[in-house]
């Protein structure tokens, strides 16, 4: 019986793999995807008010 879950304990050991890269250096991507998205995001900030001739703008200084 023990000697079955040492060949089970070995035969699941061989089966790991390495990261192509280092952990540390997926975070630095993902950082940096999201600073590109952020980028991209804030290039559309105020693009309503362009695409209605700027009247949202003035109804809102119109109020007070």
């Amino acid at each position: 019986m023990s000697s079955s879950l040492v060949n089970l304990y070995t035969a699941a050991e061989e089966h790991t793999r390495e990261l192509p890269m280092s952990p540390y250096l997926f975070g630095a991507l993902s950082l940096l995807g999201f600073v590109l998205l952020l980028g991209v995001l804030w290039m559309f900030r105020g693009a309503a008010g362009h695409m209605s001739g700027g009247q949202a703008h003035t109804r809102a200084s119109e109020r007070g």
